[in-house]
């Protein structure tokens, strides 16, 4: 009789709506467990959606920009194990501020939530996460260097390029880690934060984006790619 394989779990920070809520969404079709994360004031889509899960899904609520809460949330997992950890929180400021133009508020708020916060989560974490692991945030294409070649929503992309350092930070400082890590560039979604204007649909995106990663589960090292695996230039 063929043994079957322990399901697998993933945790998703900033899962309440857009693409974190589509790729939690995603990982249960796939048959996951799923441990979803939103802010207290944004749960009820997921809870919804925990109801009608079976039990594979479980709601959990933390603002990744308070440490005391991320801790706390850490304190709660206990020894759980983590196949893969994915932070997808964000936001953006307007499009059309400049750094010129951007509050000292604003800009801080961007790079807080979009930059240090998610790496607090991971280093508070990713000790949940097994040597087999993968351990991802969600990045832009907007936060290469390379790509940057009209200067727009440069607050954004400042927040995603130091994101990307912090990444690759952290995987300097883990040389010899067996575990996948990931910078994933989702394109450009119609969501909240995407626009009606943006080119692709949250279902051209997101399986796209799960499949990618799960091609690259197993191979150590940081990898900077799209949804549909194509390396990302820095």
């Amino acid at each position: 009789m063929q043994k079957l394989s322990p399901q697998k779990t993933v945790l998703l920070i900033g899962a309440s709506r857009g693409l974190g809520f589509a790729m939690a969404a995603e990982y249960l079709q796939r048959g996951w467990r799923v441990i979803a994360t939103a802010r207290a004031t944004s749960t009820d889509q997921l809870r919804r959606m925990a109801e009608a899960s079976d039990g594979a899904l479980e709601v959990e609520t933390v603002d990744i920009t308070i440490p005391e809460q991320v801790a706390a949330l850490r304190a709660r997992l206990g020894d759980r194990r983590i196949d893969v950890l994915f932070v997808n929180a964000g936001v953006k400021n307007d499009d059309r501020e400049t750094i010129a133009d951007v509050s000292t508020e604003e800009f801080l708020r961007v790079m807080v939530t979009n930059s240090l916060s998610p790496m607090r989560v991971i280093e508070a974490l990713q000790d949940l996460v097994p040597p087999t692991g993968t351990i991802g945030v969600m990045s832009s294409g907007q936060g290469s260097l390379t790509n940057n070649t009209n200067g727009k929503f440069e607050v954004y992309r400042g927040s995603k390029a130091a994101l990307n350092m912090f990444m690759r930070s952290f995987a300097a400082r883990h040389v010899g880690d067996t575990r996948t890590l990931l910078l994933m560039a989702p394109g450009w979604v119609r969501t909240d934060l995407g626009g009606p204007q943006a080119r692709l649909s949250i279902e051209e995106s997101i399986p796209s984006l799960l499949n990618t990663m799960e091609v690259h589960a197993g191979r150590p090292g940081l990898h900077y790619l799209d949804y549909l695996g194509r390396v990302v230039p820095w």
